[in-house]
């Protein structure tokens, strides 16, 4: 079986099984890794669900996707790592799901007229985004990333006012 077939047949049969789980399949990768085979599953929460994938999401996927891998032949007889995982906060936000899940985060926009700005995601609807009061349209925008953000999207208000958000007594 051909490489890009193997991968169709893998998503095939993991799809059913994060549609259970309440996940989507994000992606799949295969690659050969010594005499072994690693298969990478990328799983996400759908759009209609906050937060992250959970340790014990990856887990129950894990466990359903190897028993469904196991009693199949998409993978030939060859041995296999199972890698089921979630995307990280670095990868790029390519669809409207992806914006819903990171409003509120500090993200940096590339537009198609090749400029780019960054800013704290405000919402997101079938028209755009608003990005710090600015609605950016569909269309206009080309690609688009989390930043790596340390402060709260709650705390941005206190940012700047030069008081210092330290309440203890700096004894230890």
């Amino acid at each position: 079986m051909v490489a890009s077939s193997k991968v169709d047949g893998v998503r095939a049969m993991v799809a059913p099984v994060l549609d259970s789980c309440g996940l989507v399949l994000e992606d799949v990768t295969i690659a050969p890794a010594g005499r072994r085979t690693v298969v990478r599953i990328v799983v996400d929460l759908p759009q209609d669900r906050a937060g992250g994938v959970t340790l014990d999401e990856i887990a129950e996927v894990s466990t359903l996707v190897s028993h469904a891998l196991d009693g199949s032949t998409v993978l030939g007889s060859a041995p296999y790592v199972l890698e089921v995982t979630s995307p990280g906060v670095n990868r790029p936000l390519t669809e409207q799901r992806h914006w819903r899940r990171a409003r509120g985060r500090l993200v940096t926009v590339g537009l198609s007229d090749g400029e780019s700005r960054t800013g704290r995601l405000e919402d997101v609807d079938s028209d755009g985004i608003l990005l710090e009061g600015d609605l950016l349209a569909w269309d206009r925008v080309a690609s688009g990333k989390v930043e790596v953000d340390f402060s709260a999207p709650s705390d941005t208000a206190a940012q700047g006012t030069g008081e210092d958000r330290w309440t203890g007594t700096g004894e230890i």
